[in-house]
């Protein structure tokens, strides 16, 4: 199955190898034909910790790093 690639902003980058990316994402509502924002935010690995707050970055699905972490840092955007 192919990883999935999202692109989003960096929110946050205090945790040590850690940044979590806010990705919005934007459809037509079914009925209301309406376009609606939604968002979610995803933690990813940073290893060399060079991605700041405001970063626009692209990121991938990997294998469990921790917890809350599924998602690696591929290049910025």
């Amino acid at each position: 199955m192919p990883r999935r690639i999202l692109q989003g902003t960096v929110t946050s980058d205090k945790n040590e190898q850690t940044i979590t990316v806010l990705v919005e994402r934007r459809f037509k509502h079914p009925l209301l034909q309406k376009t609606v924002r939604k968002s979610k935010k995803y933690r990813a690995h940073d290893a060399d910790n060079q991605f700041k707050i405001g970063d626009s970055v692209r990121i991938v699905e990997c294998a469990p790093i921790s917890k809350t972490k599924r998602w690696t840092v591929v290049t910025e955007a």
